[in-house]
């Protein structure tokens, strides 16, 4: 029976409102968990006919492997039901200077030696006379995307690797995959039907949807996956939703689909970030095609001149291909979770695609739900005020992270990068950070949260990467000194094995198609 007046009862059941990966992902995470505790909660999905998902991202995290494991979906399974390749990190091309030598890597591996010592400072100590860039200095993977190799090879287990590593995947078949899991393995049932009407209990709690063709859904939690529409979370609840574009101006996305060439084209197993002069590109290798796309501010330059450079980008393989227009507003609710309605995925926010948040954010809510979701109604306002005070530190952390690409730049050739570094636009927090990090490289404590998005290491692979003007420095002549060298080394050691070792990343993707891989 569900808990449908608004009392202080037993959570029994879910309704997910809205598909796509950020409704099929909930419906899949919270099934399974009910299934794994024998909590018997049952778990809805309404999806509407007629509105197409948006498709957020092609791009995940390493934590998508998790994810995939909870729910119960093999990585055989995975790669070959969403044509997905295996990400390694991103190259940012032109961001520092827009010289033609200008890039660097944000690979997925943390520096050798993480939590013992910090090798940034030696980095800084000879890097004039060395001339290594950072990542390959501290880590090995960035060789690895230049020689267009696996992170693994056909012997490693499902979900295990060589070098840490996320997924590129076509969004389309990756709600599809998820949606016939969520059915056919846990239990989720499946309605098709638009909501017209949502009836609240007299303490605001949505007590029933009422959907177009008469039937009525009853439920105790609401998870509103509706996309940019928002139906409950700001159709329902009025939650004001807070943009930050004056912090992050892109606003607006092409994207595309580009076949390769000949079917044994190199697969880029990183994402590849190209600078522009109002945004950057995004470059992402399939199976079987390439997903391209222009972010852009619509205050910087128009529509036409913005596809105009994706197509240049692109070169004569796109002339005849379509653009899909995508407009957004950078930014969030300021509530997350309101009464016994929590928003996921685009719903909460969308600020843009950069490092690839949109989908770790959605696994990063569920995780927080599932772990700590309400058994009754009377816990549930406790629960809810901690999923907010999280949530609203993540998305500002979150804003931060990817201002600190633009914010460091030396660009000043347009008024797009101009406007990124003028003081109004960076936050307070990042502002107090870039003054300490000039003296103390980026460390644990200059996070207060526990579980940060982007921690440390992703700070000192963007920083260094762009040649920020950090004046700290290690001393080699030093007993730390002699460990950063060993390590240093052994990080040299490691690479010239992988790198005769691993197979070409096609090769590999080819044989998880052909033969599968190892199940743990």
């Amino acid at each position: 029976m569900s808990n449908a007046e608004g009392t202080q009862g037993a959570v029994q059941s879910v309704v997910v409102v809205g598909g796509g990966s950020a409704g099929w992902l909930s419906a899949c995470r919270l099934a399974a968990r009910s299934r794994q505790t024998g909590s018997g909660v049952s778990v809805t999905l309404v999806e509407s006919a007629t509105v197409p998902s948006v498709g957020v991202g092609e791009g995940t995290w390493p934590t998508m492997r998790n994810t995939l494991r909870k729910i119960g979906i093999s990585e055989t399974t995975f790669i070959r039901s969403c044509d997905a390749a295996l990400k390694q990190g991103a190259r940012f091309v032109g961001w520092t200077d827009g010289s033609a030598d200008d890039a660097y890597y944000h690979p997925l591996n943390p520096p050798v030696g993480m939590g013992d010592i910090d090798l940034a400072p030696y980095w800084l100590g000879q890097s004039d006379a060395d001339g290594a860039s950072f990542a390959d200095w501290v880590d090995y993977q960035a060789a690895l995307c230049d020689a267009g190799l696996a992170p693994k090879a056909i012997t490693a287990p499902e979900y295990g690797g060589q070098a840490n590593y996320a997924y590129h995947l076509d969004a389309g078949k990756f709600a599809t995959l998820l949606r016939d899991h969520a059915i056919a393995n846990l239990g989720v049932a499946h309605i098709v039907g638009d909501v017209v009407r949502t009836n609240q209990a007299d303490n605001g709690d949505i007590r029933t949807l009422d959907l177009a063709d008469g039937r009525v859904l009853q439920g105790d939690l609401f998870v509103d996956c509706s996309g940019f529409a928002a139906l409950l979370i700001g159709g329902v609840y009025k939650i004001p939703f807070r943009s930050c574009r004056d912090v992050l101006f892109a606003d607006r996305a092409l994207a595309m689909q580009v076949p390769y060439a000949s079917e044994d084209d190199p697969i880029a197993c990183h994402t590849i970030s190209t600078a522009q002069d109002a945004g950057w590109i995004w470059d992402i290798g399939l199976w079987t095609r390439r997903g391209v796309g222009h972010v852009y501010s619509s205050a910087h330059t128009s529509d036409d001149a913005a596809e105009a450079a994706l197509r240049r980008y692109v070169g004569p393989a796109g002339d005849a291909l379509p653009v899909r227009r995508i407009a957004f507003d950078p930014g969030h609710r300021e509530t997350f979770w309101q009464n016994n309605c929590v928003a996921i995925g685009l719903s909460a926010g969308f600020l843009e695609p950069l490092e690839a948040s949109a989908l770790m954010l959605i696994e990063t809510s569920l995780d927080a739900l599932v772990d700590r979701l309400p058994q009754t109604r009377a816990t549930m306002d406790s629960v809810a005020q901690q999923f907010n005070v999280t949530f609203r530190h993540h998305w500002l952390r979150i804003i931060e992270f990817l201002k600190l690409h633009y914010v460091i730049t030396q660009r000043r050739d347009t008024d797009f990068w101009r406007d990124h570094v003028a003081a109004a636009s960076i936050p307070e927090g990042l502002r107090e950070r870039l003054d300490l990090w000039t003296h103390h490289s980026p460390a644990p404590q200059d996070f207060a949260h526990a579980r940060e998005v982007f921690s440390w290491p992703s700070y000192q692979y963007v920083l260094h990467g762009m040649r920020f003007g950090s004046r700290y420095r290690g001393q080699a002549n030093t007993a730390e000194g002699a460990s950063v060298a060993a390590l240093v080394n052994r990080n040299d050691r490691i690479r010239a094995d992988l790198v005769n070792k691993l197979p070409r990343h096609r090769d590999l993707l080819r044989a998880v198609r052909e033969h599968g891989l190892q199940l743990v």
